[in-house]
């Protein structure tokens, strides 16, 4: 239990530094954020737990793929926000990357990708 906890503890810092930079530095901010912190936490959680090789390796791979198509939403987001408001943006947000995901997990099936179960 004190082991979860404490990953708990470790990632949940990560993103509050990450916020706490973004409020001092738009681009700090914006950098700390696009580094892939939390996979690089998942990644050491995996080896620290002993999990197989293959496995942390499958992990790196497929995150390869679900973050290509989040990226759309990342442009979206600041072109919508003073159009319809945040919480409006929120939504049309994740309704883009709910798309872009879908059309994306097909795109790349024919490339031996099979992002969806």
């Amino acid at each position: 239990m004190g082991w979860l906890v404490t990953k708990y503890l470790i990632t949940a810092a990560v993103v509050v530094a990450v916020s706490e930079a973004a409020k001092r530095s738009d681009k700090l901010g914006a950098l700390l954020a696009a580094l892939p912190l939390v996979t690089f936490l998942a990644l050491v959680w995996l080896y620290v737990e002993k999990q197989p090789q293959e496995k942390i390796a499958y992990h790196a791979w497929y995150t390869f793929w679900y973050v290509v198509p989040t990226l759309p939403m990342f442009l979206a987001f600041p072109w919508l926000l003073p159009r319809i408001g945040f919480g409006l943006t929120l939504l049309a947000s994740a309704a883009i990357t709910v798309v872009c995901f879908g059309l994306f997990a097909l795109a790349v099936r024919p490339l031996g990708v099979e992002l969806l179960p």
